[in-house]
C-alpha cells in the first residue's frame, strides 16, 4: 500500500481540493496508472466519479454538461492513449463555445527523455484542439494552473483547457491552497457604437437578426427575447441558436439555416438589407452562403471581434456582454416598423409555415423524416432536453423541429462530430435530473459511442434515445450522388438494435407503425432507464436536401 513520508497534500490532493473549490461536482473519465494519484484523492473528496467506457466519450459527457450548466465539465484520464482520445471531444468543444477541462496523466518528469510507456508530448497533442494547454511541472502550480484553465474555459469564445499532470508530480508535497476561479466580467459594447448601429437598423428597409450559438446563453437569450418583445423584428437563428425565440414571439422567427442555402430564411437573409447577428461564429454557417454578394450591412454583436473575411466584414462590431449590449441595443432603437410591411417578410413566413408538413404519398413503413418529426413534436415540451447527432436526420431535425427554450435542442454543428448524442444524453440527466431527456442518432453515428450505454444503465439514466437505421452513412451518400451521380464507401451491415440495449440491460423496441412513434416515444419516457428504439426511416427524399447547393463553393 502507498503511503506518504510528509504531512500535508501531495500534488493530486491538492489538485482536488482546487477542483472542489471551483465548484466541480462530478468527473467523468476511465483510469489508469499514470492517474491513479488523482482517482486515490477523489476517494476522499465531495465529486462524483462517473467511470466511462471510452475517453472521447468521456469527453463528450463533460462538455456538453459544461453546455448546459454553464460551468466547466471535468474529464480525467491517463497517459497516452488515454490522452489522445480526447482529441476529438476537446476539439469539438473548443470549435462550438462549450466550457469543459480535461486532466490527464504524463509518465514521470524524470524519465520524460526516455522512450518509455505511454511516453508523449502531452501539450503538444493537445495545444491544436484547446484553448490552454499546460503542464504542472511543480505541484506548487497546482492552484494557479488550475484557475487558469477554468477561467480559460469559460472566456469568450468559450472551450476546452488541458492540464498534463505528471506522475512524479502529483505525488510531491504541495503547498498552497485553492484560488478563486471567476468567469471574465465584461459590460456592454460602448454607447456611441451602439447609437451608431441602432441609427443603421432603424433607417434600414429590412433589417433581419441572424442569431448564432453564443445568444442560447441564459443572459444573452433573455436579452434577445427581450428585444423582440419591445421592439418586433424579423429573426431566423443557426442551429445551435435553437430555442432563443421564445414561443410569444413566434411570428417574428422564419425558421434556422445552416448547411444548404435553401431555407425560408435563407431567402429573408438575401433580401435584408441589414443583418444584425448575436453571438454568431461564422463556423455555424459559413458567410459565403448566406452573404456572398455581401449585399447587407453587417452589425456584429459578440464578445470578442469578428472573424473576418472577404465575406464577413461587419459594418459595426458591438463587442462586449452579448446581453448588456443588446439590452442598451433596444433601448437606443425606435419603434420599428410593422413585421408585415417589411419586404419580403409576409412570402416568408407563408413558407416556413408550409415547408414543415409530410409529403401525403409518404404514409408507410419505412417512415418519411418529416412524419417522424411531427411526432416528436408531439410529445416533447418544454422541459424537454432534445438531442441530435450528426447523420440526415440532424438536418431533418435542425431544419424542422420546434424548440422554444434556449440549449434545450441540442447539435454538434462547428465539428458535425459522429457519436455525441448518447453521452449528451447521459450528461442531460445529470444536469437537468427529473426533466425527460430525448436523444436520436443515425445508425451509422450510433455505434461510434454506442458502448456507453453500458455507463447509462449502470447509472440509471433515464432517457429514450432513437436509432434512425437506414443502413447508410446517408448524409454522406446523397452528398456523393449530387456531385458524382453515384456512391461510395456508405454502406454497412444493420445491427439488431433492440437485442443491442437488451444485451447492456437496457429496454428496446422496435417501431412497427408509421404513426406509431409518438406513443412509443410517450411510453419510453415513463419507463426507468435508458430506452432504445429502433426506427426505420425512408430518405428517399434526401437529395433534395441540397437541392440549391449547385453554385455553393463549399464541400461537405
Amino acid at each position: 500500500m502507498f503511503t506518504k513520508d510528509f504531512k500535508g497534500p501531495n500534488g493530486a490532493e491538492l489538485l482536488v481540493q482546487c477542483l472542489e473549490s471551483a465548484g466541480v461536482t462530478h468527473i467523468f473519465g476511465i483510469p489508469g496508472a499514470k492517474i491513479d494519484p488523482i482517482f486515490e484523492a477523489l476517494v476522499d473528496s465531495s465529486i462524483e466519479l462517473v467511470v466511462c467506457r471510452h475517453e472521447q466519450n468521456a469527453g463528450f459527457i463533460a462538455a456538453s454538461f459544461g453546455r448546459m450548466t454553464g460551468r466547466p465539465g471535468v474529464c480525467i484520464g491517463t497517459s497516452g492513449p488515454g490522452t489522445s482520445n480526447y482529441c476529438t471531444a476537446l476539439l469539438t468543444a473548443t470549435t462550438e463555445g462549450d466550457p469543459v477541462v480535461c486532466l490527464t496523466g504524463a509518465v514521470p518528469m524524470r524519465m520524460r527523455h526516455q522512450r518509455t510507456h505511454q511516453s508523449m508530448d502531452n501539450v503538444g497533442v493537445m495545444q491544436p484542439v484547446t484553448k490552454f494547454a499546460e503542464e504542472v511541472a511543480v505541484p506548487d502550480s497546482v492552484p494557479e494552473l488550475v484557475a487558469a484553465a477554468f477561467e480559460s474555459a469559460m472566456t469568450p469564445h468559450r472551450g476546452a483547457a488541458y492540464l498534463s499532470l505528471p506522475y512524479d508530480v502529483m505525488l510531491q508535497p504541495a503547498a498552497g491552497s485553492p484560488l478563486p476561479v471567476d468567469p471574465p466580467v465584461v459590460g456592454a459594447a460602448p454607447a456611441a457604437k451602439i447609437a451608431a448601429a441602432a441609427e443603421l437598423i432603424a433607417e434600414a428597409a429590412c433589417p433581419v437578426i441572424l442569431a448564432g450559438m453564443a445568444s442560447s446563453g441564459p443572459e444573452a437569450s433573455s436579452a434577445v427575447r427581450e428585444l423582440l418583445q419591445v421592439r418586433p423584428m424579423p429573426i431566423v437563428g443557426t442551429w445551435e441558436a435553437a430555442g432563443v425565440v421564445p414561443r410569444a414571439a413566434r411570428d417574428q422567427f422564419f425558421g434556422r439555416v445552416g448547411l444548404f442555402h435553401n431555407q425560408p430564411g435563407d431567402v429573408l437573409l438575401a433580401q435584408a438589407d441589414v443583418i444584425v447577428t448575436m453571438g454568431f461564429n461564422p463556423v455555424e454557417y459559413d458567410p459565403v452562403a448566406w452573404n456572398k454578394d455581401g449585399h447587407a450591412a453587417i452589425v456584429h454583436i459578440e464578445a470578442v471581434l469578428a472573424d473576418k473575411s472577404e465575406f464577413y466584414q461587419p459594418r459595426h462590431e458591438l463587442i462586449g456582454d452579448i446581453g448588456e449590449t443588446v439590452r442598451q441595443l433596444t433601448i437606443a432603437l425606435p419603434p420599428l416598423r410593422d413585421l408585415d410591411s417589411l419586404p419580403g417578410v409576409a412570402e416568408a413566413r407563408e413558407a416556413w409555415h408550409t415547408h414543415n408538413n409530410p409529403p401525403a404519398v409518404h404514409k408507410d413503413m419505412p417512415v418519411h423524416p418529416l412524419r417522424l418529426v411531427q411526432q416528436l413534436q408531439a410529445v416533447a415540451d418544454d422541459s424537454t432536453t432534445v438531442i441530435c447527432d450528426v447523420g440526415s436526420h440532424y438536418i431533418w431535425m435542425g431544419r424542422h423541429f420546434l424548440c422554444f427554450e434556449p440549449r434545450k435542442l441540442l447539435f454538434s454543428n462547428g465539428q458535425q462530430t459522429l457519436g455525441v448524442a448518447l453521452p449528451w444524453a447521459i450528461a442531460a440527466t445529470i444536469a437537468r435530473p427529473g426533466t425527460p431527456v430525448l436523444s436520436m442518432s443515425g445508425d451509422g453515428g450510433f455505434l461510434f459511442s454506442a458502448q456507453e450505454l453500458e455507463t447509462a444503465v449502470r447509472l440509471g439514466c433515464n432517457f429514450t434515445h432513437l436509432v434512425w437505421r437506414d443502413g447508410t452513412y446517408d448524409m454522406v451518400a446523397f452528398q456523393q450522388r449530387m456531385k458524382y451521380g453515384r456512391v461510395s464507401g456508405v454502406n454497412f451491415g444493420e445491427p439488431d438494435i433492440v437485442a443491442y440495449a437488451e444485451a447492456f440491460g437496457a429496454t428496446g423496441w422496435r417501431l412497427k407503425e408509421a404513426d406509431g412513434l409518438a406513443d412509443l416515444v410517450q411510453k419510453g419516457m415513463e419507463t426507468p432507464g435508458p430506452v432504445l428504439i429502433d426506427v426505420p426511416v425512408d430518405y428517399s427524399d434526401n437529395d433534395a436536401l441540397a437541392a440549391v447547393m449547385a453554385d455553393d463553393p463549399r464541400a461537405h
